[in-house]
């Protein structure tokens, strides 16, 4: 079947067939290709990591560069300056240079993969896919730490969430049928097995779980334990470097059977507001407010290093959100909303709109951070909390 794996020699076409370590140009060495956040092509050049991103070109969808089919955008792992918006774009302009003369063959030939997926009898518009995979650790940063995800799509479904888009073009190009965010997911039924193998091999670094395309503890996993497996194969490694859960859910009191004994372990809950009104209308499939609380509550009692994670900021009191992230939060980091996405409807409600305003957010987020400082809660950014990376 096709899917994630088939993306990345299609991608790699792209450019000629680059492997890891090949320069796209002088000095321009791709280090990696990805497509859990979208289709993706990570670069270096002068000791900085470009991302480009690839999508389809679609009206109306912003890009830094388009060939005649494609629209190339980039990110980079630190926050942007004026330079490094150039570098983004003259990277952006190597790549579309090299597709230009391939996109054609390369589109078709995904074209050819998704309809001889039908003839085999897949169903292009299945909701729950399983499907297999050859790799389950992404570098990322460097090589920093780890990603990992045994599910791609996520069945909780917040509508804000920055990852539908991306995750929506790896469906696109893979020649899946359209739908909502939070109807679909991709099971990686060979995940814990293929994880295992790895830990064998890896160089050791921290691992995070479902960085963004997906929640390790969604309802799925309810019924088919991918996570509990991967961890059970990570405690059964003795991995050493850290491993970082972040969840939605308050599924993950099912695993302080196992987390425990994972070396450097760290759970955390996302916690966007203390109104459990607010997360109904925004976030209707996710855990309760004190569901997640006592969650987090629970892995503390069980000795993990624990933290969350307000993002977005969503309506509802300041100083009792502080409190409540004080009495079970190791550390907590603020972040603002980075765009509605499907949630335009929501946040359109008269009660709700103003949270959908970036001068909103900032104005809750400065009001949270100083909320936390008095009381003494360590705050982060980044990726990583301090002490695991």
């Amino acid at each position: 079947m096709p899917g994630a794996r088939d993306l990345e020699v299609h991608l790699r076409a792209l450019v000629g067939g680059l492997a890891r370590g090949d320069e796209l140009a002088p000095g321009l060495r791709l280090a990696e290709v990805t497509t859990e956040c979208g289709p993706r092509l990570t670069f270096e050049t002068g000791g900085t990591r470009v991302h480009v991103e690839v999508a389809r070109l679609v009206p109306g969808r912003r890009s830094a560069v388009q060939t005649r089919r494609l629209g190339l955008s980039y990110r980079f792992d630190e926050v942007v300056s004026a330079d490094l918006r150039a570098l983004g774009v003259t990277v952006c302009r190597a790549v579309a240079s090299a597709a230009a003369v391939r996109e054609e063959a390369v589109l078709a030939a995904l074209a050819h993969d998704a309809e001889m997926a039908e003839e085999t009898g897949e169903e292009p518009g299945a909701r729950v896919r399983g499907v297999t995979v050859e790799r389950l650790l992404e570098p990322a940063e460097g090589g920093r730490y780890y990603t990992v995800t045994p599910y791609v799509g996520c069945l909780i479904g917040c509508k804000f969430c920055y990852a539908q888009s991306h995750v929506a073009e790896t469906r696109a190009l893979l020649g899946l049928a359209p739908a909502p965010w939070g109807s679909y997911v991709d099971v990686r039924v060979n995940a814990p097995e293929v994880l295992a193998a790895e830990l064998m091999t890896s160089p050791p670094a921290p691992i995070k779980f479902c960085a963004v395309v997906s929640d390790p503890y969604h309802a799925i996993e309810r019924k088919l334990q991918l996570t509990r497996r991967m961890l059970l194969a990570l405690r059964d490694a003795q991995w050493q470097a850290g491993v970082l859960l972040l969840t939605r859910s308050g599924l993950i009191e099912r695993d302080l059977d196992v987390l425990p004994a994972i070396a450097n372990a760290w759970a955390g809950i996302s916690i966007p507001t203390i109104d459990e009104e607010a997360r109904r209308h925004f976030e209707p499939r996710a855990a309760s407010i004190p569901a997640r609380l006592a969650a987090l509550q629970a892995c503390k009692a069980a000795g993990l290093r624990t933290f969350a994670i307000v993002q977005p900021l969503l309506p509802g009191p300041i100083a009792p959100l502080a409190d409540a992230l004080a009495e079970c939060a190791g550390s907590v980091r603020v972040d603002v909303l980075h765009g509605v996405e499907g949630a335009e409807q929501e946040f359109a409600e008269p009660r709700w709109a103003a949270a959908g305003s970036l001068d909103w957010q900032r104005e809750q987020a400065a009001a949270l951070t100083a909320a936390l400082h008095e009381r003494g809660v360590p705050l982060w950014s980044g990726e990583l909390p301090p002490g695991l990376g």
